[in-house]
């Protein structure tokens, strides 16, 4: 036998991620898979029919690295017209191999080592992996319990001169809040006098329901100013398996995150940028999303206000948050395992967003799902 060297791990406390785990779980037990984010329905037709027109017109050498021209001019136009800032294509807009990717991308470029970084917890698992592969300590600030909002006090305590940047994801994954536009000026205000760095993830920007707006940074100047804005066309249109996000910043931000992109993926798949670029130009697709999303919400909370489970609010996102108290007594990870087994149905502990977890009898629910899908695991719900 020949000898393995033993490797010091980067992310010692890493194992599987809990998304994995119960999407397995689901496969072997035959559960309707509420877990795992992802739609289980397919996008519109059009779309892959221009992949492949595209790379059978010949579009399948290297892009620019920053990505092909005519989808970084559409989603600057794109950003213009929602938030109103003027993006230029050339030097503020990057495409990424997804929104994960842009995210690391992100930290990499600007995190040193010993910089701290301020994460909301719960927060999606890939962040403090992120900050520790940068060498950064993760500084973690809990959301408000129960309403899952920002707490300023307890975020603006947080910081210290050695904070690089902070992470703020809205509409929240896990918890379906939406930050409002004053909730987006008070961090404007708190990092005003600092030279802080803000990652905003907006991957769910387009699901954003009864009526409210997405409050962009790259809405607020103050903020944009010092912003890597993040998003996602998977999550958009319905792709999340092709990978690729955006993301925009300032120039001279963004002239260094190109530094890191360029030598981590350089660049991203041309006929899929090609095929995006065109389907772009109608923006009725991630218009039309709001209501086409909120219609499955509200299918899904009614089934689900017949059972024990209080539903949290659900502002935004593709998941709904319940509280199961009145079910079990049981800790997250063990209630979701029992979902899956015995009712046929897979969902996530909120306690996997919190570092060593957080114990609150939660669950999060996927419902970017067909109808008939939601109205299969409602039917076995209603046992609850």
């Amino acid at each position: 036998m020949h000898h393995t060297p033993a490797l010091q791990s980067r992310l010692p406390t890493v194992g599987t991620t809990i998304f994995t785990v119960m999407s397995a779980l689901a496969t072997r037990t035959g559960a309707v898979n509420l877990g795992q984010g992802f739609p289980d329905f397919d996008c519109d037709p059009a779309l892959p029919a221009q992949v492949t027109a595209a790379m059978q017109a010949g579009l399948n050498q290297y892009p620019p690295m920053a990505g092909v021209p005519a989808l970084r001019q559409a989603v600057a136009a794109k950003v213009a017209a929602l938030y109103g800032r003027a993006y230029d294509p050339e030097t503020e807009v990057t495409i990424t191999a997804g929104a994960t990717q842009a995210i690391l991308t992100a930290v990499l470029c600007c995190v040193h080592p010993g910089d701290e970084v301020i994460v909301l917890e719960p927060c999606y698992d890939s962040y403090a992996p992120n900050i520790e592969l940068a060498g950064g300590r993760v500084v973690r600030v809990p959301l408000k319990p129960g309403v899952f909002r920002p707490d300023f006090d307890a975020i603006a305590a947080a910081m210290s001169p050695r904070t690089r940047a902070i992470i703020v994801n809205s509409p929240h994954n896990p918890t379906g809040t939406v930050w409002t536009a004053a909730e987006m000026q008070q961090l404007a205000d708190l990092l005003a006098p600092t030279d802080v760095l803000l990652i905003s993830d907006e991957v769910y920007e387009h699901m954003v329901y009864d009526g409210a707006p997405h409050v962009s940074a790259s809405s607020i100047p103050a903020l944009a100013a010092r912003a890597f804005v993040v998003s996602s066309f998977g999550k958009t249109y319905h792709v999340t398996g092709w990978k690729v996000g955006t993301v925009l910043a300032p120039a001279p931000l963004m002239a260094e995150f190109r530094k890191v992109h360029q030598f981590n993926v350089f660049t991203v798949n041309t006929p899929v940028q090609h095929a995006l670029a065109q389907y772009m130009a109608d923006p009725a697709p991630y218009l039309g999303l709001p209501a086409f999303y909120q219609a499955k919400r509200d299918l899904f909370r009614t089934g689900l206000a017949d059972t024990r489970l209080r539903l949290l609010p659900c502002e935004g996102t593709y998941f709904q948050t319940v509280d199961y108290s009145a079910v079990s007594d049981l800790p997250e990870a063990a209630f979701c395992e029992w979902l899956t087994q015995e009712i046929g149905v897979a969902a996530i502990p909120i306690a996997a967003f919190y570092e060593g977890g957080f114990e609150q009898r939660l669950a999060r629910l996927c419902f970017a799902k067909k109808d008939e899908t939601l109205r299969t695991a409602l039917g076995r719900l209603a046992r609850l």
